[in-house]
């Protein structure tokens, strides 16, 4: 329960536009997600989804089969205030990632900075078994984390870096690289911060 109320704290003391993380075209993700849209039209996960817009703007875009996980209830809160009137909704499961068991499985894995928090081990194998439940050969997988001159802390919390060679061998040979991009991201503060974001294909 701890990391829960972190989490929940946050989205109940900040404005979803105050928070580091805050996009409001969500970008690269959404230009990522769209080149696959095979894949995506068989089912799009979110980890770490937070408050997170992309949901929005895959709506926007026809992408309506879509689940957001999230530790923070209070997090989806604030997504379902802004997605009311809607016709398409997602699906909303309050879950840690590394104790999640997929009920079935997507044709797209986005995880936009959560992996990151994950600074051990036993926490990024739960992590990767998760993600091999959850997608089958030909599966997309977008993972975002700090770069290795990125930040060492966000929201308080130590993060692991990485270079996209280090994240590629650690999810391991059975997610294909496919390609990696370099990103500045500007905080509502005015900080940039420096992501990667990797692309795999399962196999």
């Amino acid at each position: 329960m701890e990391k829960r109320d972190h989490w929940n704290s946050v989205y109940a003391t900040k404005s979803e536009e105050t928070v580091s993380w805050f996009q409001n075209d969500a970008q690269p993700s959404l230009d990522l997600i769209l080149t696959h849209r095979d894949a995506a039209a068989r089912g799009i996960v979110d980890i770490g989804a937070g408050a997170s817009r992309l949901v929005d703007r895959l709506l926007d875009n026809g992408v309506e089969d879509v689940t957001l996980l999230d530790l923070s209830d209070r997090s989806f809160d604030v997504v379902r205030d802004r997605l009311i009137g809607r016709d398409v909704q997602p699906t909303f499961v309050v879950q840690d990632v590394t104790d999640w068991r997929p009920a079935r499985t997507s044709g797209v894995w986005h995880d936009r900075a959560a992996f990151h928090f994950l600074t051990n081990r036993a926490s990024q194998d739960a992590y990767l078994s998760a993600l091999k439940l959850a997608t089958t050969p030909g599966s997309i997988v977008i993972m975002a984390t700090f770069a290795e001159d990125g930040p060492e802390r966000c929201s308080g919390l130590p993060v692991q870096r990485y270079s996209s060679e280090a994240l590629s061998a650690r999810v391991g040979p059975s997610f294909q690289p496919l390609e990696t991009r370099k990103v500045g991201h500007r905080t509502p503060g005015g900080v940039t911060q420096s992501f990667q974001y990797s692309v795999f294909e399962a196999v």
